[in-house]
């Protein structure tokens, strides 16, 4: 299941989310630049068509997850692959990073703290 996020996820929304992954994994699709972010899903994609869907453009999009047990915050996924501005699945730019962290720190902290 998809869950769209402007704000701190709740621990229903968590379980739910994780459940594509037997509540291990938690894929991530953030927008960069309004800060609204999809977790769950069994692709990068659901949360990709999600954001669009909701006014989001594609080149402010990137994806990664967050492993539930480790508390890892993972940077890959096919949506992270730009032509001229990130050349692999893995989100390379630091500056970009520090960003996804923030967001992800920001409304999963129930699970991350």
């Amino acid at each position: 299941m998809v869950i769209l996020l402007t704000d701190k996820a709740t621990p229903g929304q968590i379980k739910l989310a994780g459940e594509d992954y037997f509540g291990e994994y938690i894929k991530i699709v953030i927008d960069i630049e309004s800060g609204a972010m999809t977790i769950g899903g069994e692709w990068h994609a659901d949360g990709e068509k999600v954001l669009l869907a909701n006014g989001s453009h594609q080149a402010n999009l990137w994806g990664g997850g967050l492993d539930l047990k480790s508390k890892q915050i993972n940077y890959s996924a096919m949506t992270n692959i730009k032509s001229q501005i990130n050349r692999t699945h893995v989100i390379e730019d630091v500056k970009i990073r520090e960003l996804f962290d923030k967001l992800v720190y920001e409304r999963l902290s129930k699970v991350i703290s």
